[in-house]
């Protein structure tokens, strides 16, 4: 194996057939291997936090971790529900650095298919370690570690399914998309609640067996995936155009977004760290004389972001018929309104707890319909707005670097929700309603003073094209 994949052979098996709902036979496989790892991934997520603070942080338990001193030495020495959320931070967020790991050992090493396999060998491995206190930090290197080499890969066989002039593929990564969002929705309704209801250890069996079948499926199907081989990449043809001044300072406003988004992306992400902590504590979650499992919140959320994804833009799509659509920059304004009235009913149901001391679902639901409505306003379109406006000479590097957005925003959850215990209630989420309304007063700065920089490019190329048709 030499050095990096290029276009995959075209045969019959994986591009004209049209078995699976009109498309390829590899989408399925490659839709109910993404699946299966979502499941195994949200499951052990929704379960992380509840497990540290009710169980494995506690004295008795948390003496058997290896390196877990070393690791609360690294933290300053803090324990109990900040150490769990620190744990949790650096987890949440180093997923989203690995990737670049990934995309490294398929380009230059293994291969998509290779290091799609190891990832997901990798991943389950880490989820059956976390039957065993002792290797709990193992276990959570070796989800990192596989989430890396598994996660963007995956996605780019997807595209290698069809011809460059195939448009079924826009459609693919719908249906993939949607194999994603119904692991999500699943996982807490099984690793969650064998976890709460069973053992904590159920729960994280759970996710490996789901890791396991992602496994089989993804070998099951490899005679359907384009054949791969590997060839030393040929150098550019010509030296590279060089970035315009206007290009310069576009690039350098996009990055100047990605901290604010870090900023932004904090009051959603809190979902599994302190929320999950506060609503297992204080929410009324009594069905008869049964207490719902709390993951189920994490259900909850997904089924509801799920469908205003598809609401907003169905609106939008809407909208633009008859009047003008709002730019990107107007949507992260929106975005931002709708997560501050997130935080809001946070605020509401953590100031009027009911009899007994225990707060009704009414304002986390509106929380959840809310926070929904404003999640799809602002990541989904920044990366549209990055995508839209990074030159295209490094457009791949400037997307790539927007992910680092999501690596600050879970530090900073992680960080943050340490403060949970020892603040009042009401104070911490007010903290997180002025973490929107922060980003969305910079969001707010962009469109007046540096909006006509930013669009100036699309401008002037139009302007030249109506010069060259006159």
């Amino acid at each position: 194996m030499a050095a990096a994949e290029t276009t995959p052979t075209l045969d019959i098996e994986t591009r004209g057939d049209r078995a699976f709902l009109g498309h390829p036979k590899g989408l399925g496989y490659l839709a109910f291997t993404e699946a299966w790892e979502r499941f195994s991934y949200y499951g052990m997520q929704a379960l992380l936090v509840l497990y540290m603070t009710k169980s494995l942080l506690l004295p008795g338990s948390v003496e058997q971790v290896a390196g877990i001193e070393q690791l609360r030495a690294l933290y300053g020495g803090i324990d109990g529900q900040k150490f769990a959320s620190a744990i949790f931070g650096t987890y949440a967020a180093s997923v989203y650095l690995t990737p670049i790991l990934g995309g490294f050992l398929a380009d230059r090493v293994l291969g998509k298919r290779r290091t799609v396999l190891l990832g997901a060998l990798t991943m389950a491995a880490g989820h059956f370690l976390m039957a065993f206190n002792v290797t709990f930090l193992l276990a959570l290197l070796c989800l990192i570690l596989g989430c890396g080499m598994f996660k963007g890969n995956i996605a780019s066989q997807v595209g290698s399914l069809y011809k460059p002039d195939d448009l079924r593929r826009g459609d693919a990564f719908q249906i993939f998309y949607l194999a994603i969002n119904g692991g999500v929705i699943a996982a807490p309704l099984i690793v969650g609640t064998l976890g709460e209801t069973v053992g904590w250890h159920w729960g994280f069996g759970a996710a490996g067996v789901g890791m396991l079948l992602a496994t089989g499926i993804y070998i099951a199907g490899q005679k359907y995936l384009p054949k791969e081989h590997f060839d030393v990449p040929q150098a550019s043809a010509g030296p590279r155009e060089p970035l315009s001044r206007q290009q310069w300072t576009t690039t350098a406003a996009l990055l100047l977004l990605i901290p604010v988004l870090a900023v932004a992306i904090v009051p959603n992400n809190q979902i599994f760290n302190a929320y999950l902590i506060w609503a297992d504590r204080d929410f009324n979650l009594m069905w008869g004389s049964t207490k719902l499992p709390t993951t189920w919140l994490v259900t909850l959320d997904a089924i509801v972001s799920v469908a205003f994804l598809a609401g907003v833009a169905l609106f939008w799509r809407w909208w633009g018929k008859t009047r003008r659509e709002p730019d990107e920059l107007s949507k992260l304004i929106i975005g931002s309104a709708f997560s501050i009235a997130g935080m809001g009913s946070l605020f509401l149901a953590a100031a009027t707890v009911g009899p007994g001391g225990k707060i009704g679902l009414f304002w986390p639901v509106m929380f959840h319909v809310l926070n929904s409505i404003g999640f799809a306003h602002i990541m989904p379109i920044a990366l549209a707005l990055f995508a839209r406006l990074a030159p295209k000479q490094i457009n791949s590097t400037v997307i790539g670097l927007y992910y680092l957005s999501l690596f600050a925003g879970n530090s900073i959850v992680g960080w943050v929700g340490g403060w949970f215990e020892d603040m009042k209630t009401t104070d911490f989420w007010l903290m997180h309603m002025g973490f929107a309304a922060g980003a969305g007063l910079v969001f707010v700065l962009y469109k007046v003073v540096l909006s006509r920089v930013l669009f100036a490019s699309e401008r002037s190329s139009a302007d030249t094209a109506q010069v060259a048709l006159a």
